[in-house]
């Protein structure tokens, strides 16, 4: 069970973290042959807490340790003004001690960084991590107090990665070694595991980080190694949608879909699930669940392998925004073998992954949502090719397992978009998407469209809706 930072983001919301694992432990054990173990709690930092960390490292960064120190003590207070949903005294004293250690700790970090100027993404890692560590510890002594038998395990003994910092790449047998010494023997003496999700550790023990929204990955990195029935995502939504809610004003929610439906529309801007999520969970054949802690009783969305068939031919449309196109031609690419190699050898060695790709005989274009080193790519590119860009674009992504059974599907998707200018058309093989690339500004009445079209709700997308974070 994975708690987002919605769900820990103060006591009232602990609160309802305690009731949801209570049942869960229950309803497990109720059922015939029945299983009385955990389950395993993973847990994201307090909501905003990271966003706050990394402003911190950035402030420490440019010297501004005046700036850093004051954001740490903020934070500080208001780690210890959540802890205080544990009951127990002595529990809540000992919890308020370690969240002082970590912050004190962290203090003298980020003072040092300051002097120095400069952030590693080692030291970056460090800072980041603190908030899954000690919103963790805090989670695991309110479950404590309330009756429930849950044991804190430190996220940095039972995640083995390796040391990309910002990125770390899970090493998956040694992290099921690691589970196996740190979490199954709790399991196996009937306690309650709870630990902090988007962090672990090098086999030399060096933090890091899985990155932004590593929560749903680590958990579901603990459920594919320890074999868990099922890996729940609690968030602040009913399940996966069928648009963006921020823009359409109505969504519905999806109640079972596949996991290869779900890697589309997360890779594409469904911000409900973490794209590398599923996985561990596709290689083990676990099913995920969606859910909502402010709605315990909503049924949310069940991703599996495969799902029933539906009469509606699409899934569900997921946007991103703030993407960059970047247009590559050449005259020299005509028939010219090893072009497309080292046009894609800039990327890699970029590190900026590329979402969209669209071809024609002289030119290729891309689109990319990660412009840190677009200067690099750009100056990389034009040793060999004209390079254009153009910032600003959207991605629509309609994703249905219909688009490989109706032929006519596709066309009356990009009918539904209606008047609004296309820059880039793309399906793949699979046919299980349709991708659009259009102007941002664009996005509200192309994505209102197809949603009233195939979803049979009005067009009621938010007309200030443009200037949403995506």
């Amino acid at each position: 069970m994975k708690f987002g930072g919605t769900s820990v983001a103060d006591a009232q919301a602990i609160e309802r973290l305690i009731a949801i694992v209570r049942a869960q432990r229950q309803g497990d054990a109720a059922q015939e042959g029945g299983d009385s173990r955990g389950p395993v709690v993973v847990v994201s930092a307090l909501a905003k807490a990271t966003d706050r960390l990394l402003g911190v490292a950035a402030e420490a960064g440019a010297g501004d340790a005046e700036g850093a120190q004051h954001n740490l003590r903020d934070l500080r207070a208001r780690h210890v003004a959540v802890a205080g949903v544990i009951t127990d005294e002595a529990m809540r004293a000992d919890v308020v001690a370690f969240v002082e250690r970590e912050f004190d700790a962290l203090e003298r970090i980020v003072q040092a960084l300051a002097v120095l100027r400069e952030v590693s993404p080692r030291w970056l890692d460090t800072i980041a991590a603190t908030g899954e560590i000690v919103s963790s510890r805090i989670v695991a002594a309110a479950l404590a107090s309330r009756g429930l038998p849950a044991a804190w395990v430190d996220a940095r003994r039972a995640i083995v990665t390796g040391d990309e910092h910002t990125a770390a790449p899970p090493l998956m047998p040694e992290t099921t070694a690691a589970l196996m010494a740190q979490v199954d023997p709790l399991l196996a003496a009937g306690r309650l595991p709870v630990l902090g999700g988007f962090v672990g550790a090098t086999t030399g023990g060096v933090t890091t980080t899985l990155g932004r929204g590593g929560s749903d990955f680590s958990a579901a990195i603990v459920g594919a190694c320890l074999g868990a029935g099922e890996i729940q995502i609690w968030t602040d939504v009913d399940g996966m949608l069928t648009a963006d809610p921020r823009i359409i004003a109505d969504p519905q929610v999806v109640p079972q879909l596949s996991f290869d439906e779900a890697s589309e529309l997360a890779y594409f801007g469904a911000k409900v699930l973490h794209p590398a999520t599923i996985l561990p969970a596709v290689a083990k054949n676990i099913p995920v669940r969606i859910l909502n802690s402010h709605r315990a009783e909503a049924r949310g969305t069940l991703i599996t392998r495969e799902r029933p068939l539906s009469d509606r031919p699409l899934t569900a449309v997921a946007s991103k925004r703030q993407v960059s196109v970047i247009d590559i031609t050449s005259t020299r690419m005509l028939m010219a073998h090893g072009f497309l190699r080292r046009l894609f050898e800039v990327f890699e060695r970029e590190r900026t992954p590329v979402d969209v790709v669209t071809t024609s005989e002289v030119s290729v274009s891309v689109t990319i949502d990660d412009r840190r080193r677009l200067t690099d790519i750009v100056d990389a590119l034009s040793e060999f090719a004209e390079v254009r860009c153009e910032h600003e674009m959207a991605i629509v992504c309609a994703v249905g397992e219909g688009l490989q059974s109706d032929p006519t599907l596709a066309a009356r998707i990009l009918e539904a978009v209606g008047d609004v200018p296309l820059k880039l058309v793309s399906q793949a093989a699979s046919r299980r998407n349709i991708t659009f690339v259009i102007r941002e500004a664009d996005l509200a009445r192309a994505l209102g469209g197809v949603h009233a079209r195939f979803f049979g709700v009005p067009d009621t997308s938010h007309a200030g809706a443009t200037g949403a974070k995506g």
